[in-house]
């Protein structure tokens, strides 16, 4: 059960309108590494934690944390589009003045959602559950947490360096502040649990039925052997379990893949017929092949 407390985590009040940055903030809020798929990311990741104590506690301290964070952006937008009713958009066309500042705004502002915020990116696509991640392994988990907040963390910085308001600036530096924070914590939890369960996941796969040959051989696939001098080429890995081997021409281990033929009600190309367009082309330039 959650409670709302009617004062925002931090301030969210802008210095002046800015509907055209109230666009590009919605990237932050219903974007992929928005507040909206971190908090609904670590809310059912705690929900669904099988494992009472500790990792269930911090994940839904901090999914809690980023519904406040929902609620600041979403309060900072709605604010920076006061003053722009949709008039304002005829206008824009006129007066170059107030094109400047309008004439990026994001229509659905004012048409759809009425001055206020939407699930929505700064492209104006919808927020989707697909853009998060509750696999039920808490290792697997963490570490997308990690990814999660280093993408959002970036992408606040970017939009912190694209405002002169001293109001939005102050929001997003708490915002950035958090984001350190939350990284430093995905990293602890991570290094905690590597020291039980092992640093590849998942750690109970029986490795009798891992093709052992190749679980420590990094193969170049690309010309030049620049990626030999990486960590990742030589030296113990990163388990202990075993060495880095560095193979330069790999060499194929499979078969040839050869199709039966689909059945008729598919109504595809019959093999006969491919062959005859082989020997055709070849007849033509034996250099073309299908």
């Amino acid at each position: 059960m959650f409670y709302h407390i009617k004062e925002l985590q931090y301030n969210a009040k802008p210095s002046q309108p800015d509907p055209v940055y109230a666009k590009k903030l919605q990237e932050i809020l219903g974007g992929q590494y928005g507040e909206m798929s971190v908090m609904m990311q670590y809310l059912f990741q705690g929900w669904n934690c099988r494992a009472e104590g500790k990792y269930r506690d911090m994940i839904l301290d901090i999914g809690t944390e980023e519904m406040a964070h929902v609620e600041m952006i979403a309060t900072m937008i709605a604010q920076l589009l006061d003053g722009a009713p949709a008039g304002d958009q005829d206008q824009a066309a006129q007066d170059p003045a107030v094109e400047a500042v309008l004439g990026g705004m994001n229509p659905q502002h004012a048409i759809v959602s009425g001055l206020g915020a939407q699930p929505n990116d700064s492209a104006g696509y919808p927020w989707t559950a697909r853009y998060t991640i509750a696999s039920g392994n808490l290792l697997a988990d963490f570490r997308a947490n990690l990814n999660a907040e280093s993408q959002g963390r970036l992408q606040v910085c970017r939009l912190y360096e694209m405002t002169t308001d001293p109001s939005v600036r102050d929001m997003l530096s708490f915002l950035i502040a958090r984001d350190t924070m939350h990284q430093n914590q995905w990293m602890a939890a991570i290094e905690e649990l590597e020291q039980t369960q092992g640093s590849v996941v998942p750690s109970t796969f029986n490795p009798q039925f891992e093709k052992q040959e190749v679980s420590y051989s990094f193969m170049n696939y690309s010309e030049g052997e620049d990626s030999r001098t990486g960590r990742w080429a030589s030296g113990q890995t990163m388990d202990g379990q075993g060495h880095f081997e560095y193979i330069q021409n790999p060499e194929s281990m499979g078969q040839k893949p050869s199709l039966n033929p689909a059945p008729s009600y598919i109504h595809g190309t019959p093999p006969v017929e491919m062959r005859k367009m082989q020997t055709t082309r070849d007849q033509i330039d034996p250099r073309m092949q299908i």
